[in-house]
């Protein structure tokens, strides 16, 4: 248990250098205060078919997409970073040194996560009417929101030890903000074509975002919902898939990635960051 131990300690050691570093704090805010105003301005506008207001109605949306950027983006730019400044070459070195970091790493990321979550959260409820959450909403969240981080941070991982080079998380950040724009978390998936609907109902994205919509919007919303209900056996089973996918990838490509970690690595990349600089 050592060095689970030592990865919680470490993870919230690094949780709290988020607190006093600017560019985390940056982190932090930017994208609270974008989102936010994103639903303010949409507070007035209705969902379609409806007289509920669709700011209220994107707010739950955003807070399931804030786990898949947590889990899956935040997790690969951890490994992608680390890797190129020697952080990851270190752990190795260290008995058990891997298992102590990727545990710190699931602390930090799910700090991050719900430090985001509450940021966004807490304004949300002064902004927007309508959202609410009853016992059956908390028992959701209960299962929803664990099962989002394995469906995610496994997924998270495996992408970041297939890059070594930070430049290189464009070829994840677009293929992402591509499937937001289609997983309905700003507008209702009913209103895209068919084949549309069907290749977002591929990805977890779209079910977080369905799920937390269960959580917090009333019943009635569920009718301009695919199917006209919240589809929670569906939501379990297709983030139980995912979950399952990542599980079984993510050792191989980290055994794989840690093999081949070494001090000549390491100072290849530093030169080529350097080379960069000096451009």
């Amino acid at each position: 248990m050592t060095p689970i131990v030592m990865g919680l300690r470490r993870g919230w050691i690094e949780i709290r250098h988020t607190f006093t570093t600017p560019i985390d704090l940056w982190a932090y805010l930017f994208p609270t205060v974008l989102l936010l105003g994103t639903v303010f301005f949409m507070r007035n506008s209705t969902v379609p078919g409806t007289s509920f207001s669709l700011g209220a109605r994107t707010l739950p949306s955003v807070f399931g997409m804030g786990l898949v950027l947590g889990g899956l983006m935040t997790t690969a730019q951890q490994l992608i970073v680390d890797r190129e400044d020697g952080t990851l070459l270190r752990a190795k070195a260290v008995p058990d040194g891997m298992r102590s970091y990727l545990t710190g790493k699931v602390v930090l990321v799910g700090g991050m996560t719900l430090v985001g979550f509450l940021l966004q959260l807490v304004p949300g409820l002064f902004l927007v009417d309508g959202l609410s959450i009853d016992a059956g909403g908390w028992l959701t969240l209960l299962w929803l929101v664990p099962l989002g981080f394995l469906a995610t941070l496994p997924l998270g991982a495996a992408i970041g030890s297939l890059f070594d080079d930070p430049r290189n998380m464009a070829l994840v950040t677009l293929p992402l903000f591509g499937a937001i724009a289609i997983s309905g978390i700003f507008y209702p998936i009913t209103g895209f074509p068919g084949w549309l609907q069907g290749l977002a109902q591929v990805f977890p994205l779209y079910w977080l975002g369905l799920g937390m919509r269960s959580v917090f919007l009333p019943d009635a919303l569920a009718a301009v919902e695919i199917g006209q209900s919240w589809r929670h056996l569906e939501t379990f089973g297709v983030l139980t898939v995912w979950a399952l996918i990542g599980m079984v990838l993510a050792p191989v490509l980290l055994r794989r990635m840690a093999r081949r970690e070494s001090g000549s690595a390491v100072a290849a990349r530093r030169e080529r960051a350097l080379s960069r600089v000096g451009r």
